[in-house]
């Protein structure tokens, strides 16, 4: 299923599609569509853009296609998201990663790659590319601490602090780590007190600077 507001990027995935294994079952403009949509097609993927124009269906919150992952894949937990972005963002890439993106592909990505991602995802093969994506899921999931860090993280407190530094909200920590928010809060305090820093921007900075990325 393809979620994208602009018809020609939509016609563009199809003539892309075309002459592939890759069937498309429906089509989605905003992020209240696609769940609608995805709850009744159950598609293998869906192909999300990151920037969705506002949609006021039932379920679908936000007009964030970030927002809509989770929402598609409580509705649909089979099915497989590959965001398509015109945004080469770490930030966004941990965001899709935090919410249980599949993959993160560029638009300006070949039509092989293109294709290769939504295969992968449909055949539930790890995304074939050794870019920002697996780099980042990497360091997400990575809980050591840098050896020349004199203050005392736990692995738990620098795994949250390498979140906070890629711009993700307590929430979208609390999904990533599967933890819940009144934990993540508690994290990010600890944090925030054991090397005097004042907020999320200055804890950011310090683990950036610290090699905590």
């Amino acid at each position: 299923m393809i979620v994208d507001d602009h018809e020609i990027i939509r016609q563009g995935l199809a003539s892309i599609f075309k002459d592939s294994e890759i069937a498309i079952v429906g089509e989605a403009t905003d992020a209240a569509e696609a769940v609608k949509l995805a709850r009744k097609l159950r598609p293998d993927v869906v192909t999300l853009d990151v920037r969705l124009n506002s949609g006021k269906g039932s379920g679908g919150g936000s007009g964030d296609g970030l927002d809509a992952i989770k929402t598609i894949r409580e509705a649909c937990p089979d099915t497989r998201i590959v965001m398509l972005s015109s945004f080469d963002s770490p930030t966004y890439i941990a965001r899709a990663v935090s919410a249980g993106a599949f993959d993160y592909v560029l638009k300006t990505a070949s039509r092989q790659a293109i294709v290769e991602a939504v295969t992968n995802a449909a055949r539930n093969k790890p995304p074939a590319r050794s870019g920002d994506f697996r780099r980042i899921a990497s360091s997400m999931a990575n809980k050591t601490v840098p050896d020349d860090i004199d203050v005392p993280l736990t692995p738990r407190e620098t795994q949250v602090l390498r979140l906070v530094s890629m711009g993700l909200s307590n929430q979208e920590i609390a999904d990533s780590l599967e933890i819940s928010i009144e934990t993540v809060k508690e994290h990010v305090q600890n944090l925030l007190r054991k090397p005097s820093l004042n907020d999320r921007t200055q804890a950011a900075v310090w683990a950036i600077r610290h090699g905590i990325e």
